[in-house]
């Protein structure tokens, strides 16, 4: 845990969030400025600064992320589609450096990349 990451706080339950998954590797919860119906962040609870920084010894957090994303989703009501979206670095959008993924639906999404 990064004591200084806000992911790594609200993780640890030190910031509330709207929780609606955890298990042993990942915590998603609800974006707080969502971009559609859904909009849900999902991050491993390792802190892995972003895609970058993905190797073979952390990798199974992407694993179980993606795992995770598909019972979200259904749980969710996503069953039409959805898109998932990863921000890396500061020219890619990525505003907090703490790998996530970002699930949005919940509206027919156009071919865009929002």
């Amino acid at each position: 845990m990064d004591s200084n990451c806000i992911f790594c706080r609200i993780i640890a339950g030190d910031i509330p969030s709207s929780k609606v998954y955890e298990d042993e590797y990942v915590y998603a919860f609800r974006d707080i400025n969502p971009q559609a119906p859904v909009h849900i962040l999902v991050c491993p609870k390792e802190h892995i600064a972003c895609a970058d920084a993905v190797n073979a010894e952390n990798s199974v957090h992407v694993a179980k992320i993606f795992e995770a994303i598909a019972k979200i989703a259904k749980a969710e009501g996503l069953t039409n589609g959805y898109r998932v979206i990863n921000n890396c670095g500061e020219d890619g959008g990525q505003t907090v450096m703490h790998l996530h993924f970002h699930i949005i639906g919940g509206i027919k999404l156009g071919e865009k990349i929002l």
